[in-house]
């Protein structure tokens, strides 16, 4: 019988707990806002820390840069090739 109330309480304890999504950051933006809650996620949509930060106020938020942004390189300037005379 105790071994029965364990076995459900166990099983109870798991299905209540739910799933778990993995944080993840979109390369194509700068900035991350952090929701905090029941139900934390990441909101990485923003340009600029300042726009981030405009947006949070009155949320339990915070601004964090993104560390996975794939900044574009600025290409080298080409050379122009000179006809040997």
């Amino acid at each position: 019988m105790r071994s029965t109330c364990l076995t459900l309480a166990a099983v109870g304890a798991l299905l209540a707990s739910g799933s778990a999504h993995a944080q993840t950051y979109d390369p194509n933006y700068p900035v991350c806002m952090q929701i905090y809650g029941p139900v934390g996620y990441l909101d990485c949509r923003y340009g600029s820390l300042e726009q981030c930060k405009f947006l949070a106020v009155g949320r339990p938020a915070s601004c964090v840069v993104n560390p996975y942004f794939a900044q574009r390189k600025p290409m080298a300037p080409r050379r122009a090739r000179h006809a040997a005379d």
